[in-house]
């Protein structure tokens, strides 16, 4: 094509651009990219309806071909991608045409943050769909249609005005995130028991007054919140969910905790804001799993003695209750590292012990504990220990598997602490607020039995490579030390649950971590860290609390909102502008869908 016939080309081009923007809201360029990459998004651009030309995207000849006679290998629009991808988010639709059908082969069809009343019963022609986003609409019912789509693996319907689910519902069988919170429903169906598949249940802020037993079919849920809700009671069978580890039951109407024969998976139980008054001692003996309780806003009187069965727990929130007393038990509990007690009637335990944090108060408690004859349970009633072992806790070690030695503010472990545990199985060891410049060697000597491990608050500047023997460790607490990396080779602890690295000096995320597919928590607040792998980190499956607070992220990868098993993420100061603050005070669920929202296509 001659130089002059390229130039009178411009000239048509130019006039066709400008008839289509009258024309059509959505710019031509956008469409173009959108038939190679088969990814289009169009939220938040005020659209009151969908434009013909995005249903008709992959059906009608594209106005360039009718301006151009020939074509570079950019421009053959007649091997055009099939669109796959839609985002329509945050605009003010008011409806879907039933041209929504002209897509067929959508996966991902993203329509949150608009005004829709309803739905075409077309949609159910979208046999590929895997993702369909519905929340924050006015939906009050949905089309026969959508129960076709049979392939869909994850459903939002959140914040809608939906008061009945149908049965239909069960046909959904490969489903496994299902977010039907906020709405109006009274009850939900019996069909939720094909659901075999379903991982995520979100039923919070509705109107039920019971969970039907069929809940308890769905083998593979992990999570399910029951939440802002009328509940006076849960069925037993819900312990028949052989993967359950989160429950989540506040605001409703308990009165003792749910009663869960053989739920052997829950870790993290939250009763609170309820009217539990008692706390009963064959509902605690089922939770012996459990890491996280929370039971703040009842109206508990007292801790049984059986409180020392959750052998598991790890944090026991029991902020504005009626305790007066604690029971001293509650001191032995081996992993508790995070006790909420305020806003109770305590009289027996004086309030300054009380505003000296976890570890002080169970020290309390332990020293209590009496035996019949008026002696301190633990102490030796002959000179069998030495004195150089004289501040070595042997009780701790032989009944409670722990060897403490912190508080101390020394250089080195001494040999005679090691030399302590004498063949006993130690599963939890506790050397914070030392000076230690190193991980003593001799801690290796435990790598068979260890599970816990505390070196917080030391002047630790390196991870030995031998750390990664450990292989039973679940937790690890490094918090406040000199760190500036850690040894790829702790990839190795392949049942590392959490970490806590908060107060160190790193300035990147750890490599590491993001090959330890076990974490379910990573504290990395107050560093130095400014990027975050997003596509590394959605490989961690299972991390559901991720504390990056306070370190120099300049910018938070949209992709970080597909990290959909986080519960809990913290941003907050660092240098980045976008999430805002007002976003980032809506909390985890918020944060994250902001970010999905910002994925470029």
């Amino acid at each position: 094509m001659s130089r002059f016939k390229r130039g009178a080309h411009v000239v048509d081009s130019r006039a066709g651009f400008r008839q289509e923007k009258e024309d059509c809201p959505v710019p031509s360029g956008l469409l173009k990219a959108a038939r190679k990459s088969g990814q289009l998004n169009l939220s938040g651009r005020g659209l009151t309806e969908v434009p013909q030309s995005v249903w008709r995207l992959n059906i009608d000849t594209p106005e360039e071909s009718q301006q151009n006679l020939s074509f570079g290998a950019a421009d053959r629009w007649w091997e055009q991608a099939d669109l796959t991808k839609l985002l329509l988010s945050s605009n003010k639709l008011q409806s879907l045409s039933e041209n929504v059908k002209l897509l067929p082969a959508l996966l991902v069809l993203d329509v949150h943050d608009n005004q829709l009343s309803s739905l075409p019963d077309s949609i159910g022609d979208l046999e590929q769909l895997q993702k369909l986003i519905l929340s924050h609409n006015k939906l009050t019912e949905l089309p026969l249609g959508l129960w076709r789509l049979t392939n869909l693996r994850c459903l939002h319907l959140q914040q809608n005005l939906i008061k009945n689910i149908p049965l239909d519902l069960g046909n959904l069988v490969n489903l496994d995130d299902l977010d039907l919170s906020n709405n109006h429903l009274m009850d939900v169906p019996e069909s939720l028991a094909n659901l075999k598949n379903l991982v995520k249940l979100n039923l919070s802020c509705n109107k039920l007054q019971s969970l039907p037993p069929a809940v308890s079919e769905m083998k593979n849920l992990r999570l399910l919140d029951c939440s802002q809700n009328q509940i006076e009671s849960i069925p037993p069978v819900l312990a028949q969910m052989e993967s359950l580890e989160q429950l989540y039951l506040r605001h409703n109407k308990l009165r003792y905790l749910p009663e869960l024969p053989c739920c052997r998976t829950l870790k993290e139980l939250f009763c609170g804001n309820n009217q539990i008054e008692v706390l009963e001692a064959d509902h605690l003996k089922h939770l012996s799993s459990l890491s996280f309780l929370e039971l703040r806003d009842n109206k508990v009187k007292s801790l049984p003695e059986e409180i020392t069965l959750l052998q598991g727990l790890e944090r026991l929130d029991l902020t504005n209750n009626d305790i007066s007393s604690l029971p001293c038990g509650l001191g032995t509990l081996p992993k508790l590292k995070f006790l909420a007690l305020e806003g109770n009637p305590l009289r027996a335990i004086r309030r300054d012990l009380l505003t000296k944090g976890t570890g002080e108060l169970l020290k309390y408690l332990r020293s209590r504990i009496q035996e019949p004859d008026g002696g301190l349970k633990g102490e030796p009633k002959t000179a069998m220990t030495l004195p150089s072992q004289a501040k070595i806790n042997v009780h701790a070690i032989k009944t409670l598997k722990t060897l403490d030695y912190s508080e101390k503010q020394e250089g080195s472990i001494p040999d005679e602490v090691f030399d302590a545990v004498d063949g006993s199985p130690v599963s939890n060891v506790n050397f914070s607020k030392n000076q230690l410049t190193a991980v003593p060697p001799r801690i290796m000597e435990l790598k068979d039995t260890l599970a816990d491990i505390n070196l917080g608050f030391n002047k630790i500047t390196t991870i030995p490579v031998d750390f990664s023997k450990l292989k039973q460790l679940l937790h690890i607490d490094l918090r406040n030390n000199q760190l500036t990396s850690l040894p790829m080779e702790l990839e190795g602890l392949t049942k590392l649950r959490s970490v806590i690295l908060s107060f160190n000096r790193f300035k990147s995320f750890p490599d590491v971590l993001y090959r330890i597919s076990s974490l379910e928590t990573i504290l990395l607040s107050s560093n130095q860290v400014g990027v975050i792998d997003p596509v590394q980190m959605k490989t961690l499956n299972s991390l559901s609390t991720l504390d990056l607070s306070n370190n120099d992220i300049m910018q938070v990868p949209p992709e970080l909102g597909n990290c959909t098993s986080l519960r809990a993420l913290m941003l907050d100061g660092n240098p980045f502008r976008n999430p805002r603050a007002a976003i980032l005070s809506k909390g985890t669920d918020a944060v994250l869908e902001y970010l999905r929202g910002r994925i470029p296509t």
